[in-house]
Parts: C-alpha cells; sequence; structure tokens
C-alpha cells in the first residue's frame, strides 16, 4: 500500500494499538529532512513494539545480499526483534537486487522488520516488479519536496509545532533564505525556539535571527560553485571546514545542485530549452540564471564524472573506501566550478578508489 507522509503518524497508532506493525516499510523520495523523519517515527513506533536491535546495509552495485538474509535468519542473543535497514542511494538494486528483495517478502516474519530508504524513484522503478512486491507486503511513504508556492504554509506549520508565532512577513522571510531547503528551514526555526523570543517574531527579529546563518553561508558557497567563482568558492570551502561544518552537510549541498544539473542536461539533450528543462528539475524560478549558466559551462559527460565522483567521496564518508575527504571535496568543488586547471581524464583515479 502507499501511504502519504501526513497519514504516516496514524497509520503507526493504529498499528501501536493492534500491536502490529507491517514487516515492511519503504521511503522514497529527495527530500532529506522528511526522509529522516519518516524513518525517524518507523522506528520509534517499532521499538515500542520490541524491536530493539537494528542492522543498517548500504547497498551498491557490489552488495552481497547473503550478508541480509544471514541477519534475518540469525536469532538475537537477547531475542529482541530486529529493524533490518536497508539504503539503495541510487534507487535500482539491480537484477541480484531485485530478486533477493522479492525473496525477502517470501520470508518475512514477526521477527523482523524490513526498512528499505531510498531516493525519488524513476518511472520504470515504480513499475518494477520488487517495488510491487515491497508495497503488496507493507507500506510506501512516498516523500515529495515542498513547493515554492507550498513553503510558507509549511514554515508556518512547523514554527506553530515548536510554539512560534511569527507573522507572514516574517515567515516569507525565512522562506525566501532558505530557498526550499527543509533542513536550513529547520535549522533556523530551531534557533528561533533556543532563543525563547516572547510575542510575534517580525520581519525584522526574522532578518536578524537567520542573517549570520552558517547553513545560509552553506547556500553561498554554492551559489559560486554554479557561478563558475572558483577562487571564492575555494576560499569559501577552507571557511566552512575550519567552522567545523558537517562533511555530508557540505557533500549533500554540492550533490543536490549535481543532480539537478545532471537531470536537466539530459533533457536539453532531448530537445528540451535549458529553462524549461531546469523548472522541470525543480530549480526556483530567480535561480534559473544561475544555472542555466552553469548548464552551459558543464557539458553532460562533464555533469556526469562530477556525480561519480561525488558518489566515490560519499562512500569514503560512510567508510566503504580510504578517502582524505577535504582534498577529494576540494578537486571536485574546483572541477565544478569549472576551474581550467582540472579536466575529466585527470580525476578518473579517484573514482577507480
Amino acid at each position: 500500500m502507499k501511504i502519504k507522509p501526513e497519514q504516516l503518524n496514524s497509520f503507526l497508532q493504529n498499528g501501536l494499538q493492534n500491536k502490529q506493525l507491517p514487516s515492511v516499510f519503504v521511503i522514497s523520495g529527495d527530500e532529506p529532512l522528511l526522509s529522516q523523519e519518516a524513518t525517524d517515527e518507523i522506528r520509534s513506533a517499532a521499538r515500542q513494539l520490541g524491536f530493539n536491535e537494528r542492522e543498517t546495509f548500504h547497498v551498491d552495485g557490489r552488495f552481497d545480499w547473503n550478508t541480509v538474509f544471514n541477519e534475518t535468519n540469525s536469532l538475537s542473543l537477547f531475542a529482541d526483534k530486529k529493524i533490518i535497514e536497508l539504503r539503495i542511494a541510487n534507487g535500482k538494486p539491480g537484477d541480484k537486487g531485485s530478486k533477493a528483495l522479492c525473496e525477502l517478502c517470501e520470508q518475512l516474519n514477526e521477527t523482523n522488520l524490513i526498512l528499505v530508504i531510498l531516493p525519488k524513484l524513476e518511472k520504470s522503478g515504480y513499475q518494477s516488479k520488487w517495488i510491487k512486491t515491497l508495497e503488496a507486503n507493507g507500506a510506501h511513504i512516498q516523500v515529495w519536496p515542498v513547493s515554492a508556492q507550498q513553503m510558507p504554509r509549511w514554515i508556518g506549520q512547523r514554527l506553530k509545532q515548536h510554539g512560534i508565532s511569527a507573522n507572514n512577513e516574517a515567515v516569507r522571510i525565512l522562506a525566501d533564505r532558505v530557498e526550499g531547503n527543509l533542513l536550513a528551514a529547520m535549522q533556523e526555526i530551531k534557533k528561533l525556539n533556543l532563543l525563547s523570543l516572547e510575542g510575534t517574531v517580525d520581519a525584522d527579529i526574522m532578518s536578524t535571527v537567520v542573517a549570520d546563518s552558517a547553513r545560509y553561508n552553506l547556500f553561498s558557497f554554492v551559489d559560486q560553485i554554479l557561478e563558475g567563482d572558483a577562487q571564492s568558492a575555494a576560499k569559501a570551502l577552507r571557511g566552512l571546514e575550519s567552522e567545523g561544518t558537517d562533511p555530508l552537510a557540505l557533500l549533500w549541498a554540492i550533490t543536490r545542485e549535481l543532480r539537478t544539473l545532471n537531470k536537466a542536461s539530459q533533457a536539453v539533450a532531448m530537445g528540451e530549452s535549458k529553462d524549461w528543462a531546469l523548472k522541470n528539475a525543480g530549480v526556483w524560478d530567480k535561480r534559473i540564471p544561475l544555472f542555466r549558466k552553469a548548464l552551459s559551462r558543464l557539458s553532460p559527460a562533464h555533469l556526469r564524472m562530477l556525480v561519480h565522483q561525488a558518489g566515490a567521496i560519499d562512500r569514503g564518508v560512510k567508510g566503504l573506501r580510504k578517502t582524505d575527504f577535504w582534498s577529494e571535496i576540494t578537486t571536485l568543488v574546483l572541477s565544478f566550478a569549472g576551474s581550467q586547471t582540472l579536466h575529466p581524464k585527470n580525476i578518473k583515479l579517484l573514482l577507480q578508489a
């Protein structure tokens, strides 16, 4: 079955009342905050039913599915139920993975809860046998990005949840500042909450609070990359490193724009105009000129290489390969920003690591 994110809480509460949850949950979508929140809700409900152990597997093309079957068939030393968490970063388990997921559904039992976390699936993914099998045996929560039109309402609701009163102008200022990034919006809302402000937050207060946001500096850094200003981007990167910026947050911010550009470049190759391709890829109207400039500067092949390079760095952060994060992220940033001293052929060794 398919469940909307806003229906998940009531669905889980009903399961807790009946003391039974589906054995399979699937979360798909490219909005990190909403995906993480859905994941946390499911884990919390499962813990209340005795699923106190959790095993996480990061699935790629070389993944050994026997490790999952061994885990689902093994008995816990303390007889606790287990959450088997499968993170498939590219949303494509491959032939072996597709078969394995279907087999897992044939072997479901009350001691294991299968949680599959995916990015936004392509049309073929939604029609695949493995996703339909997972849906038939459990619940699929599809997470969709919050649009520019929906953002002020979403922010307003989150402010109320945190006990913060803000007028419409203040909400619009925050929505404009974070430009669709829900993680950045929540960081600012938590900051407002910590300040324990009395009365209603107005435009002046909101502008003051979010003006020096580190997350906003991260956005400015990404804009410098899109602008093609390699020197300023490299300087900003050193500053972010010295400030202790979370490597995963930094990589996420870069990878998000790379995927957007890669998607748009494919559409342009099929005959769409750049502006229309960027709009369909989810770029906000006022940011289209910036993305158009990057799209004109970077060839489709270069963009694909950058996406693969970001994936290699991500594997390093997760401990799947040896990595010098700040050195490799610098190479990625300079190449993304169009540094003439870097060429795709000079970075192949990184991808082979």
